[in-house]
Parts: structure tokens; sequence; C-alpha cells
């Protein structure tokens, strides 16, 4: 089973080690990790990790926060392969076919972004959908630029990314784990960008 989990821990010698001591303790596998903040004593840290047979989010996380100083902000399922570099294989899509390349962004960003669904929206109408995404979606979309909020009625975490040269916003959701965190939602919003520059040479 493949989980991420969110960790934020006192920033000094040997705190990695710790959390990794843990989850090797506990029969984790960890594939990766990925620093997404070091401020004000603290970091806050992204693991990918091969748990065996079944485990529940709310197991881990009862298990690392009796770690002294360790904080869990989010335990979810993934099926993101660490190392299997999606955001380049997506360009290489993109590049090939420019014309579709916000179709092929939508149906990338769920496995780029460790979340569910993503819609692109123009008009207030779903133009297209990643394969697990409600057929009809509504939200009264901010102005730029992105930024992450949660829908309360359905405990969504949603990352907004506004193409205002192509009058389409694109949301991205999971209902799992924490709120996107501003690296998740800077990394998808150059993707994006750089899709949309390469879509309007189509």
């Amino acid at each position: 089973m493949l989980l991420r989990l969110r960790v934020s821990l006192p920033d000094r010698p040997g705190g990695l080690g710790q959390i990794a001591r843990a989850l090797g303790a506990l029969g984790a596998d960890i594939l990766q990790v990925t620093v997404l903040e070091r401020e004000r004593g603290r970091a806050v840290d992204d693991f990918t990790v091969s748990w065996p047979g079944p485990v529940t989010t709310s197991e881990a996380r009862e298990r690392l926060s009796a770690l002294p100083g360790v904080r869990v902000e989010g335990v979810w399922a993934t099926k993101e392969v660490p190392g299997s570099a999606l955001d380049y294989d997506l360009l290489m899509h993109v590049v090939s076919e420019p014309a579709r390349g916000f179709a092929t962004l939508v149906d990338a960003l769920p496995g780029l972004c460790g979340a569910e669904w993503s819609v692109a929206l123009a008009d207030g109408a779903v133009r297209h959908a990643s394969l697990a995404a409600p057929k009809k979606f509504e939200l009264d979309l901010p102005e730029p630029p992105p930024r992450a909020a949660t829908m309360d009625a359905d405990k969504l975490r949603l990352m907004l990314l506004p193409v205002v040269a192509q009058g389409l916003h694109l949301v991205v959701a999971r209902a799992d784990g924490p709120v996107f965190h501003r690296a998740e939602l800077e990394r998808a919003a150059r993707i994006v960008d750089v899709v949309a520059k390469l879509a309007a040479r189509a």
C-alpha cells in the first residue's frame, strides 16, 4: 500500500533520521522524501512510503504522532510512483500534441499532485475532466493568482489554477490529506504555465 505522510518536525540534525527509524520499525519502506519548507525552526516534509499490508490512515497518524516534537499534518493513500518523472512525461505528450495540451494536463494533474481528480472549467461548465472527476462541478472561482482552498461541504482540498489567456480554471481535488502546500501550488502553477505556452503554439 502506498501512502503519503506530511510531517512537521523540529529542523535539527537527526530529525529526519528519527522519522525514518520510526517508519522502519513499523515496517514501512520510504520511497521518497520531499522537503516542502524549512521555517522558524521547523521543517515540513512529505514522505511517500510503501506500507506492508493494510493500514488505516488513522493508525499511521497515531504511530508517528507519538514521536516527541512531531506533528502529522496528513496521511493519505496515493498512486503516485516516486521517481517516475511524471512531469517530464506530461510535457513530452504536450509537445507531441499541443492542441490537446490542456486535456492531457487535466488527465495528468491528479498523479502529479497526489490528488483524486481534476477538471478544466470555462464559463461555469466542465470542459475536460480526469477519470474520477464528477461530470458536473460548480465553484465560485477566485481571481488569479493560483491558490489552495477547502470546500467545507464536501471536505475537499482544492488547488485552483487559473489560465487567464485561455479563459480556463483548472481545479485539482483531493478528499484525504492536508490542504495543498504552497510548494505543491507553485510546482503545479509552473507546469500549467509551460503547458499554456506550448498549447498557444498549436
